[in-house]
């Protein structure tokens, strides 16, 4: 049985656009009708999904604050 791969090698850019990808894709399900119940699930687990990894992947993010010295933040 083959195994999972436990270590990758992403870049920040990469990240970024994963990220981006998601937050387009979850856009798109949002805006889209669907006219059919059974669709309707689907679409709503895939965009909790969606919305459950975003929030995966924005508490894994350090925020840079200085140690010294008043932070000004933007």
């Amino acid at each position: 049985m083959p195994k999972y791969n436990s270590n990758f090698e992403l870049s920040v850019a990469d990240m970024d656009l994963i990220e981006s990808a998601l937050l387009k894709t979850k856009a798109d399900l949002s805006v889209q009708p669907d006219r059919t119940s059974d669709g309707l699930d689907d679409k709503d687990e895939t965009l909790r999904q969606i919305h459950d990894l975003l929030g995966r992947l924005h508490n894994q993010k350090v925020f840079y604050r200085p140690r010294r010295g008043a932070y000004i933040g933007g």
